[in-house]
């Protein structure tokens, strides 16, 4: 007779994410790197978010301890990967990243770009590699540049290509991004400081440091192994859409980790076999662990089965139409409402369902007032443009 799984409460999950997640006082990280290596990669499509992403999790964390991790100390490495989207990852996960997924995003990326040439210019590959040649002579002159400069230095990065031809956003633009995209993707170049503050998307662009390589099977493994530690328990559907792998590579690097089965009650889970939310007991956590947030926060985009910290109820108050999430506020490791910042700077929240816990209230003002400090004169305005956030905009205007 085949062993009984181990069930696992959604109580038990939503207190293992408090800590593993450092979403408690407690639990907060000293640096940057330690808050990256809790949650894998963070989150790096709008720049803010991983600032802010760091910013609720680490004791004394400022814009420039997150800006010297990055640009200076290089501790951390912003790829294409998971998803094709833009993650910033631990310097010594880089390799295993470029290896599960990001080689294979930057075979499309180049593949689909050949295919634009190809038929709207036309270039071959030839010519593309002739003009990659002089992007990477170009940055090894000047050290670091963004893509203006760079194609000032390689004038054939001003050829315009059409991108949604006979839609209503058709647009014209240089094929400077889709290059130096390619590039990056591949690790050859990578972005460096920002022009202007730290949530400026306008990056100047670098040469990359090489790093070792590994075999994608091998890298899959360890991959899964470092998902499963930080976000278990996880259904195989968690995996492969967190991943972007196929179906076959999905279970394939999940029987390598030797993870086993656990009962979520709707569902079958994964967890490590020396897991800690094993032996933890099914009981209501006494804390009021309070977190603010940003749009595509790593917790908040863990899963693709959200049930278990979220009612299904306020899905469309905070997720745009490709399943990508506003800011949120969370309490004792579920969401229970967003939050928006006003036009004098402070932080404003928006609960779900009021509370009279005195506690929470606390804690929210607290973590509210430790966000306003940490933005300082920086004013955010979220890309998604989800029900919540505009609601949110809406009052601040109206204040």
């Amino acid at each position: 007779m085949a062993a009984k799984r181990p069930k696992i409460s959604d109580r038990q999950r939503r207190a293992m994410l408090v800590r593993r997640h450092l979403l408690a006082p407690s639990a907060r990280a000293t640096s940057v790197e330690q808050v990256a290596d809790a949650l894998v990669a963070l989150h790096a499509t709008e720049p803010a978010t991983v600032f802010l992403s760091v910013a609720a999790r680490m004791t004394g964390a400022t814009p420039q301890t997150v800006e010297q991790a990055l640009y200076e100390d290089h501790s951390l490495v912003r790829m294409l990967c998971m998803r094709r989207t833009v993650f910033v990852v631990p310097k010594d996960l880089a390799p295993v990243v470029e290896a599960s997924t990001a080689r294979t995003v930057a075979a499309r990326e180049r593949a689909a770009l050949i295919k634009v040439l190809a038929e709207q210019l036309p270039y071959d590959k030839a010519w593309l590699s002739g003009v990659e040649a002089d992007v990477i002579t170009a940055l090894s002159e000047l050290g670091e540049a963004d893509a203006t400069q760079i194609a000032d230095a390689v004038p054939q990065l001003k050829e315009r290509i059409t991108l949604f031809p006979g839609k209503p956003y058709e647009t014209r633009p240089r094929i400077s991004n889709k290059v130096l995209t390619v590039l990056a993707a591949e690790g050859r170049i990578r972005r460096g400081r920002p022009q202007g503050t730290w949530i400026s998307a306008k990056f100047r662009w670098t040469l990359a440091e090489p790093h070792p390589q590994l075999p994608a099977d091998q890298a899959r493994l360890t991959l899964a192994r470092r998902y499963l530690a930080a976000f278990g328990p996880v259904t195989l559907d968690d995996i492969k859409w967190w991943t972007g792998w196929n179906l076959t590579d999905t279970r394939t690097a999940l029987a390598g980790t030797d993870a086993i089965e656990v009962d979520l009650g709707h569902a079958t889970g994964y967890v490590l076999p020396d897991d800690a939310v094993l032996d933890l007991p099914d009981r209501a956590d006494t804390g009021a662990a309070v977190s603010l947030l940003p749009t595509l926060d790593p917790t908040a985009m863990g899963w693709r089965d959200r049930d278990w910290y979220l009612d299904p109820a306020h899905v469309p108050e905070l997720f745009d139409r490709n399943g990508n999430i506003c800011p949120t506020l969370w309490c004792d490791g579920r969401i229970i409402g967003g939050w928006g910042q006003h036009q004098d700077g402070h932080i404003v929240t928006h609960l779900f369902t009021a509370t009279t816990d005195r506690r929470i209230r606390a804690a929210i003002a607290t973590e509210a007032e430790r966000l306003t400090d940490f933005l300082g004169d920086i004013r955010i305005r979220p890309h998604l443009r989800t029900p919540l956030v505009r609601r949110l905009e809406a009052a601040s205007r109206a204040d």
